[in-house]
């Protein structure tokens, strides 16, 4: 009798550590899941009359999204934007990752879409950043590096204005950023394009509507409901912007989790990469 009762006991221990195995395996599959996600948020202004939807493509990194970069494009596409915004690294400074993957999204975007690009952190690691600035001009991006364009959409203007990266030099990046806070006037809807989240103190100096960053990759590894985010670049632990919208009382900020997944060292956990769709709409007066 007691042998039996052992060997019962074993059996449900070799079960419940199997079960335990499993669920742990089938948990860290979906937490590795790198298929691309769309995130959608929406922005209210009282400077706006009718609705635009912006895409927001950050930290690509010429990473791999299939044949032509169809994935990425595709999904886009699906969204029906009026103007993409791309906030920094879309090349990467590693020479083993094909530059053409990064080209090749924004040549096909900005054939359909208004695009304006900034650069980011690892285009000027590269040692090539005029090379590219020129590269993405040639593609039909707006390449804005301390100044603003405006734009006409759905009968609303916009004004687009944006920053190197702070890798261009202190000095040059401050004096880049107020040059495109002269652009925030008050007079239309105006975004600041930037790569960098954690400088939001100075951004919120100047009178922009909308913020919109990249470079914290969702703080690699999260757990959604409970932490945003693990480690970000120049955040470091639990980064306070590592991606989402962030009301900042007199502008709000989007940062965008990024492109990037077969250019980190370390995968991504419950972090997939991400598509920002932003439905900028009238507020609603009460």
């Amino acid at each position: 009798m007691l042998r039996e009762v052992l060997s019962i006991t074993k059996r449900k221990k070799r079960l419940l550590c199997a079960g335990v195995l499993a669920a742990a395996v089938a948990g860290l599959a979906v937490g590795l899941d790198s298929r691309l996600t769309v995130s959608h948020y929406q922005v209210e202004s009282e400077k706006l009359s009718g609705g635009v939807r912006v895409a927001l493509i950050t930290d690509l990194h010429c990473c791999n999204y299939g044949a032509g970069q169809r994935e990425l494009l595709d999904a886009v596409e699906a969204e029906s934007p009026d103007l993409v915004l791309l906030g920094g690294d879309i090349v990467d400074d590693d020479p083993s990752l094909p530059v053409e993957n990064a080209y090749t999204v924004v040549r096909t975007l900005a054939e359909r879409y208004p695009t304006y690009y900034v650069t980011g952190n690892h285009e000027f690691w590269s040692g090539h950043v005029e090379e590219i600035r020129e590269t993405m001009a040639d593609c039909g991006a707006a390449v804005l590096a301390g100044g603003w364009e405006d734009v006409e959409l759905n009968g609303q203007s916009l004004r687009i204005c944006g920053v190197d990266d702070p890798a261009v030099g202190e000095a040059e990046w401050t004096e880049q950023l107020a040059k495109a806070g002269e652009g925030a006037d008050g007079r239309c809807f105006t975004i600041l394009v930037t790569h960098r989240p954690e400088r939001v103190e100075t951004y919120l100096q100047y009178d922009f509507d909308l913020t919109a960053a990249g470079h914290a990759h969702g703080g690699q590894w999260r757990v959604p409901g409970l932490i945003n985010g693990l480690l970000a670049p120049d955040q470091g632990l639990f980064p306070k912007y590592a991606g989402g919208l962030y009301d900042l009382g007199k502008q709000v900020m989007a940062v965008s989790r990024g492109l990037a997944r077969e250019s980190t060292r370390i995968p991504r956990l419950f972090n997939r990469p991400e598509l920002v769709v932003l439905d900028l709409i009238p507020k609603e007066q009460n």
